[in-house]
C-alpha cells in the first residue's frame, strides 16, 4: 500500500521514485559496468594464459621424466603419456585458452606454442 504525503500546496502525492531518479541510477550502473566489465574480461584471459603456461611446464617435466625412465621420447601427440596414469592420473590437460590438445615439437622435445 502506497503511503501518501502532502506537498506544500496541500495535494496528496504518492511516495516513491521519480522517473528521473531511476534514470540516474541506471546511468550510474551503466557507467560502473562499462568500467568494471573490461577489466574482469582481461583478468579472465590472463588467468587462462597463465594456466596454459603451467600446463606446458607440467607436460614438459613429464616428457623429460618419460625419456629418463623409458629411454625414448614420447610420441608427438602425447598419446603414450596420456594412457599411462603414472604421468597424468587425472588425464592429460587441455589448453584452457582454446581447448586444443598439446603436442610436442619433434626437434626441441618441448610443447609447441599455441599462438595465443
Amino acid at each position: 500500500m502506497a503511503r501518501e504525503t502532502t506537498t506544500t500546496r496541500g495535494s496528496p502525492r504518492s511516495a516513491g521514485f521519480t522517473l528521473l531518479e531511476l534514470l540516474i541510477v541506471v546511468v550510474i550502473l551503466g557507467i560502473l559496468a562499462a568500467v568494471i566489465l573490461p577489466r574482469f574480461l582481461v583478468s579472465a584471459d590472463e588467468a587462462k594464459k597463465n594456466a596454459c603456461a603451467q600446463n606446458v611446464a607440467a607436460i614438459d617435466r613429464q616428457v623429460e621424466r618419460w625419456y629418463f625412465e623409458k629411454g625414448a621420447w614420447p610420441a608427438e601427440n602425447l598419446n603414450d603419456i596420456e594412457v599411462d596414469t603414472d604421468y597424468f592420473p587425472d588425464g592429460m590437460p587441455l589448453c584452457p585458452v582454446n581447448g586444443q590438445r598439446y603436442k610436442i615439437d619433434s626437434g626441441t622435445r618441448r610443447v609447441k606454442d599455441h599462438d595465443h
